[in-house]
């Protein structure tokens, strides 16, 4: 049957192609508004490795950029089994409770053959999530160094500009993407475990003198005598190390994210750390370091995503992979001859 209105049916294609391909400016109004969905659509494409999102991407960032920077910033981290994701459940409820807008920035392990996030943040902080004042971003790693997602800072940006005023950053473990998450958070918090001399041999070497504060979870029921055993023994050891951050002793605690013991004095601890960082000028001192640095990663991310889309690399590539692996060549070599003109 013939459309008998053709003007309002060219109307309506018209208007689905403008929202196919939704412009800059409304996509960041919508995320000013705290509206969620284009949040998420934001953070996808900032996300994207597609050369034609990157300078819409890099349009949203510098739009937004005005309204960011007014959040607390806080790296969480953790051996396997620390109860990362039931203590960001119980803290991020807290707060939400109390009327702050919280993001969490769950940086997963990927799946090796597709890539995809194989952790489910949200099915594991299932009541956090369903929360109004929270969002929850799960990324995959999509092998980046580090495991952290190399788009973890403009996430952040975006998260801030619509209005969430503090952000966890939940990292993929001890030994990988410490030093990474550092460089992009104020706070830094390792959750350990009862048996801290036992729990260290599993740690990066060094990740002590990352953090900001340690938490000793799962302090309830028969194992608080041993959590208090273990604040000591971490006290002892920080003693002997220099603080992460200038002007701060780095102490050790004990909470438990089951019955909320503890929850309330870290979220002061923080807040007492932001005080004071900001009034002897560390605290902005870092994020404009922490600004350089972003710049620094991005021209060493745009170098190799520039000299891996020139024409004809991927098939150059493939061939020298091919006779380092059959010995035919040496790594040496197949470099000079990728970079020889």
């Amino acid at each position: 049957m013939a459309d008998k209105f053709p003007y309002n049916r060219k109307k309506r294609l018209f208007k689905k192609a403008e929202q196919t391909e939704l412009s800059i400016d409304l996509l960041a109004s919508a995320i000013q508004s705290g509206d969620r969905k284009s949040l998420a659509q934001g953070i996808t494409l900032v996300e994207s490795k597609a050369v034609h999102h990157r300078k819409k991407a890099s349009q949203l960032v510098q739009q937004l950029l005005p309204g960011t920077g007014n959040s607390i910033r806080i790296g969480i981290t953790g051996v396997p089994g620390a109860g990362k994701s039931t203590w960001i459940e119980t803290f991020g409820l807290k707060l939400a409770e109390e009327g702050h807008k919280i993001a969490v920035l769950a940086i997963d392990p990927s799946s090796s053959l597709s890539g995809g996030s194989i952790l489910g943040d949200k099915t594991r902080m299932e009541e956090l999530s369903h929360h109004a004042n929270v969002f929850i971003r799960p990324t995959p790693t999509a092998g980046t160094l580090g495991g952290v997602h190399r788009m973890t800072r403009e996430t952040m940006l975006l998260c801030e500009a619509s209005g969430y005023d503090v952000i966890l950053i939940e990292t993929v473990g001890v030994g990988q993407s410490e030093s990474m998450v550092r460089g992009m958070v104020d706070f830094f918090l390792l959750l350990a475990l009862t048996g801290g001399g036992d729990e260290l041999q599993g740690m990066k070497k060094g990740i002590l003198e990352l953090v900001d504060a340690i938490l000793i979870n799962k302090a309830d029921g028969d194992n608080i005598s041993k959590a208090k055993k273990a604040k000591s023994e971490y006290r002892q050891l920080l003693h002997f190390l220099q603080p992460a951050t200038k002007g701060w002793t780095t102490s050790a605690y004990t909470c438990s994210a089951h019955t909320g013991e503890g929850i309330e004095e870290a979220w002061m601890l923080i807040k007492t750390f932001v005080q004071k960082t900001k009034e002897n000028g560390v605290f902005d001192s870092r994020r404009s370091s922490q600004a350089l640095d972003w710049m620094n990663q991005m021209v060493i991310d745009r170098l190799f995503d520039d000299f891996m889309h020139h024409p004809g690399r991927k098939e150059e590539l493939a061939d020298l992979k091919s006779r380092v692996l059959n010995g035919s060549l040496s790594p040496t070599e197949a470099v000079e001859m990728l970079f020889s003109p």
